[in-house]
């Protein structure tokens, strides 16, 4: 304790030379006795009133010993602040170099498409409300969990979920066919190249929060949740550079604590799927097979051994099917 007191006794001291320790000449009489006790006790009187002051975030450590340091009691309020500034600064997708039809044409059939994927409209200017579909509902005052974006355009959402395979042909691909998409990482998928990730995003991918683990959530306890995406949240934060805003919940599974953390840890929604898509082919959830306008695709970062083919081969699945119907793939960040 001697030396923490010694120690912060010379900080303070650097800080505030009137602080230091006067040594005055040997008095040579009643005037200079005077003086020097006068001395001495201005200093003692300036090193007390300015003490808290000289140790900057002294009295915030000792309000926080005072409330404690229980997650959703000190933690939380300061960290989800910082969280929304952060979500304020996030870059939209860099700008697409123009095609012309003919251009887009001569992208999709070197990429085996008969078709140039359609281009959809410009996103609105003001978000659409996103809402929880009745089948994912887990009570009122949560996040939204929605399975498509309210929107009278034909347009569709492709999503990709945890981070598997790294097929740098389909990088070329999207960036040959400028495709909207969105990423959903898992770390434990993800880690072992998010060098990967980063060209991605550099392609205007987005980059999305689908835990550390790939637990079901709501089998886990709320602590356990808040590891798994406060922890992947600050590890996309370090190696993609930005602070994801939308958290899906791996197999589409959780509970009420699910979406209250994900809110904490700086999510605004976290997307399900109406659609899901494979190499060879996709599954629908309505009972007409068909696209509905607002639609949000799943896929996953898979190849060969889980499917049987590629990532383009997905890629080219997903656009033969949204354009035979009519639509166009849109980013889902600028609409949820």
């Amino acid at each position: 304790m001697r030396l923490v007191r010694n120690t912060l006794a010379r900080r303070r001291a650097a800080r505030h030379p009137i602080c230091r320790p006067v040594r005055p000449r040997r008095p040579r009489g009643p005037l200079a006795l005077i003086v020097a006790a006068l001395l001495l006790f201005a200093c003692a009187a300036a090193c007390a009133t300015t003490g808290d002051a000289a140790l900057p975030g002294v009295r915030e450590a000792q309000d926080m010993a005072g409330r404690g340091q229980l997650r959703g009691q000190a933690r939380r309020p300061v960290q989800k602040q910082q969280e929304q500034e952060q979500q304020e600064q996030q870059a939209p997708a860099p700008p697409k170099l123009k095609q012309t039809p003919e251009q887009r044409l001569a992208a999709a059939q070197r990429w085996g498409l008969d078709q140039a994927p359609l281009v959809a409209p410009p996103p609105p200017g003001d978000k659409p409300r996103l809402t929880t579909p009745e089948w994912a509902d887990q009570g009122p005052d949560l996040i939204p969990a929605p399975a498509h974006v309210p929107t009278d355009q034909k347009i569709a959402f492709l999503t990709i979920d945890d981070g598997a395979a790294k097929d740098r042909e389909f990088l070329d691909m999207v960036r040959d066919l400028q495709i909207p998409l969105s990423a959903f990482l898992t770390d434990e998928s993800a880690a072992e190249d998010y060098g990967y990730f980063r060209d991605l995003h550099a392609l205007g991918v987005s980059i999305q929060n689908h835990t550390l683990h790939h637990p079901q959530m709501n089998h886990i306890s709320e602590d356990e949740q808040y590891t798994e995406i406060c922890g992947q949240q600050d590890i996309l934060e370090r190696e993609i550079g930005v602070r994801p805003t939308l958290f899906r919940p791996p197999f589409g599974d959780f509970d009420a604590d699910t979406l209250a953390v994900a809110e904490e840890c700086g999510a605004r929604a976290a997307p399900l799927w109406n659609e899901e898509a494979f190499a060879d082919r996709m599954d629908f959830r309505h009972d007409d097979q068909r696209f509905h306008p607002g639609d949000i695709i799943l896929t996953h970062f898979n190849g060969p051994k889980a499917w049987g083919g590629t990532m383009c081969d997905m890629l080219r699945t997903v656009l033969r099917k949204v354009t035979e119907q009519g639509y166009a793939l849109a980013r889902l960040e600028d609409y949820a």
